[in-house]
């Protein structure tokens, strides 16, 4: 695709959202819920064509090599097409952000000012490997008033326009516009370029993918970015931990499920904590990999020698960097240097201790004696995210319906003339 061509569809899709969303951001917060409803029947209802076109992806990207975390991303099963049609019931089910009232005061010359929640207008997101994407950026999109236009990765490519046509079928027999959420039709990579460019006609742009594809959207966007960067989590098995919780919890969030952005990349113990060797040996046992410092090797023999750059790697999959640290603070400042400002975690049962964890690490998600396996919006009540913001600005943490609005002032007065 030239680059015409793909500013020319970029443009004729954005102007298409821009009237659906102008629709949506007036609509009642019953009829969105209805519509949303619909989607998630209809998506019940394309569940084997859904697999089918899944299958086909699959064995795409077999062939060509995807890494095992990539195909656990890809892969749809019966429970994950019930989850994503759940999901969506769940993002019908919560409140409608839009319309409510941030606050509102009176000035002392009478004028009453309210901040107003309202929607941000047309969402670009692009993604990569997970097709459930698809319907819950949509739908979280369309229930806060915005119109979304999706770009999925050709890695997923089949099972993006099965989940697409359900769900676009659904909500427009619920009464949303046949435009609340286009799936962009072509791969071409001009796409991208296309909307990263499409200033003034896509108002928010959301990556979520790998760190090329963030990185590309960053440097070449002129339309604002809500950015999802690195997963690398952290956590921190403290000196007053409890060793079957730090056992458990150290387990889980690293082998639950490998290639998500909640799963710890790094393990930190505590040189002052009892004993090490039974979390070593515990995730070694269950298959990961790990490496680690020449403290951490001397502890198991299965441990391999942790280069310079495990500490900043995002794995995705079963290995796991493990490092000695002394004390709090040396801990924090590790996490400080070579962490992502995802999710990290200490385990401990010194409160003193955790509330300095909690308030002194500067990361989306901050967590005390839990699995970093829980940083997903829907174990947050969110219903589904659209992404977790590793930035400072606008939205941080799991993304969801709050998070897809700004505000607006709305001023009355009673003839007020400034003097």
């Amino acid at each position: 695709m030239h680059g015409n061509d793909a500013t020319s569809l970029i443009t004729a899709m954005a102007a298409r959202a821009r009237a659906a969303s102008a629709t949506l951001a007036a609509m009642p917060s019953d009829t969105k819920r209805a519509a949303l409803r619909a989607g998630a029947a209809e998506i019940r209802a394309a569940a084997d064509a859904i697999l089918a076109a899944n299958a086909r992806d699959m064995a795409a990207g077999e062939a060509h090599g995807l890494t095992p975390a990539l195909l656990d991303r890809l892969r749809l099963d019966t429970g994950r097409v019930e989850a994503m049609a759940a999901g969506i019931e769940a993002v019908a089910a919560l409140d409608d952000p839009v319309g409510d009232t941030i606050n509102e005061v009176r000035r002392p010359n009478g004028l009453v000012l309210r901040r107003v929640r309202i929607p941000i207008g047309v969402i670009g997101i692009i993604y990569e490997s997970r097709p459930n994407v698809t319907a819950d950026a949509g739908v979280l999109c369309a229930m806060s008033g915005n119109a979304a236009i999706l770009r999925g990765g050709s890695e997923a490519i089949h099972s993006n326009r099965a989940i697409h046509a359900a769900l676009a079928k659904g909500l427009a027999a619920g009464g949303m516009p046949a435009d609340a959420v286009q799936l962009v039709p072509t791969t071409d990579r001009a796409a991208v370029g296309a909307m990263l460019k499409a200033e003034g006609a896509i108002d928010m742009i959301v990556p979520r993918g790998g760190k090329s594809l963030v990185a590309r959207v960053q440097q070449e966007a002129r339309v604002p970015v809500l950015a999802h960067l690195d997963g690398l989590c952290h956590t921190y098995v403290h000196s007053a931990a409890d060793p079957e919780m730090a056992q458990s919890l150290a387990l889980n969030a690293k082998m639950r499920r490998t290639g998500i952005c909640g799963a710890t990349e790094t393990l930190l113990i505590d040189t002052g904590f009892a004993d090490p060797k039974p979390i070593l040996a515990a995730l070694a046992d269950a298959g990961c990999e790990l490496r680690g410092d020449a403290g951490v090797q001397a502890l198991d023999a299965r441990v391999r020698p942790a280069a310079p750059e495990d500490w900043d790697t995002e794995y995705l999959d079963a290995i796991l960097s493990v490092k000695l640290v002394d004390g709090l603070d040396a801990a924090m400042e590790h996490i400080a240097r070579h962490g992502s400002h995802h999710t990290d975690a200490i385990i401990t049962e010194d409160a003193t201790a955790a509330e300095r964890f909690l308030n002194t690490v500067d990361s989306a998600i901050v967590m005390w004696n839990a699995s970093t396996q829980f940083a997903d919006g829907g174990e947050f009540g969110l219903g589904a995210e659209i992404g977790i913001s590793t930035g400072r600005l606008h939205a941080r943490g799991p993304v969801a319906l709050e998070g897809l609005t700004t505000y607006k002032w709305v001023v009355r007065g009673t003839g007020q003339a400034r003097p």
